[in-house]
């Protein structure tokens, strides 16, 4: 097999690298810089030269290098090349070629464009090794159009009101979709400290982001009324958020598409947004790939990897670390109490 899968990650014996490893390798190659795919304590690293920033943001000093979407790299007799995930900015499948057979990880990916991030493409394959975090028919999403309209007609009624508009979102990705998304003229956005240090990367790098205020604790919050504040999802359920009076709060995630998980989030309002690929998303990036072998990583794995066995694809489940929408909000907290 071109990729092996070993306790502590992904890994290419014959260019003696891993991809996404969540135990310290030597070489890692890196999707993109959520936590649980780029994880400290490897002696080198590759990403993506737009993903970099933010690692080197969250890990510290590394040791690393970028490339070039669509760049060709030779490691040990080893073809690999990034291609874009549409994740979030600078997420990028990776594809590995040995002896003319292909293997592509996904890492984590969204097949709808937005306004944020690089949009996916599809990557001719032997073997796919997907997420399926949303593997299951009742994950549809709704038309980019469609969740702005959504967002702002609430954002614009709260703000009539004289009230906050408080909405989590995971602070890498998330977040600066959401402000791509959101209606300047109804008024300013705020943004929790753990979000406006990943902001402040981002635009460092080139990112088109909107006008964001930091809140903290000398910030007139009078001087903006009936803002949309912009926090982990974690921030809402602490005492961070009682600054902002009686606000309306909302959550943004695909797992609001679930009833049981908008009422145990105890939000006023679920927005079903999310960086991660729908039932059909899924579904039409492996049939593009034209992979007939297929490997669930994380996610409803049981369940799509019996789907895909019906649909007659050679398909197995793969116990890994990653953990997909949950993950981030632990470490978007812990990051900047604000």
């Amino acid at each position: 097999m071109v990729l092996e899968f070993h306790d502590d990650g992904i890994y290419c014996p014959a260019g003696q690298f891993h991809i996404d490893p969540w135990k310290p390798v030597d070489r890692a190659l890196i999707t993109h810089g959520h936590a649980d795919h780029s994880r400290p304590g490897h002696g080198r690293y590759l990403a993506t030269h737009a993903a970099l920033p933010v690692m080197r943001h969250r890990l510290g000093p590394i040791e690393a290098e970028g490339i070039a979407y669509g760049e060709v790299r030779e490691i040990g007799g080893v073809r690999v090349s990034f291609h874009p995930a549409g994740h979030v900015p600078g997420s990028a499948q990776i594809r590995v070629e040995h002896r003319g057979e292909v293997w592509c990880v996904s890492g984590d990916y969204k097949t709808g464009a937005d306004k944020l991030s690089e949009p996916w493409e599809p990557v001719r394959c032997h073997a796919f090794i997907t997420e399926c975090t949303f593997g299951l028919p009742v994950f549809t999403w709704e038309p980019e159009a469609e969740l702005e309209r959504q967002l702002n007609q609430w954002w614009a009624a709260n703000a009539a009101e004289g009230r906050f508009s408080v909405i989590g979102s995971y602070a890498l990705g998330k977040a600066q979709r959401v402000m791509t998304m959101a209606d300047p003229s109804i008024g300013s956005i705020l943004t929790h400290g753990a979000v406006e240090n990943t902001n402040a990367v981002l635009r460092a790098q080139g990112v088109a982001l909107p006008d964001t205020v930091r809140v903290t604790k000398e910030l007139d919050l009078k001087a903006h009324p009936g803002a949309l504040v912009i926090a982990p999802p974690s921030a809402l359920a602490g005492g961070w958020i009682r600054k902002f009076g009686n606000a309306s709060t909302g959550i943004a995630s695909g797992w609001m598409a679930l009833r049981g998980v908008r009422r145990r989030r105890a939000a006023d309002r679920g927005f079903v947004i999310s960086d991660h690929a729908d039932w059909p998303g899924l579904n039409a990036a492996i049939r593009e790939t034209g992979a007939t072998r297929v490997f669930a990583t994380h996610g409803y794995t049981s369940v799509f990897h019996r789907w895909l066995r019906e649909q007659g694809y050679d398909a197995h489940v793969v116990s890994t670390e990653y953990e997909g929408e949950e993950f981030e909000s632990e470490l978007d907290a812990a990051e900047d109490a604000a």
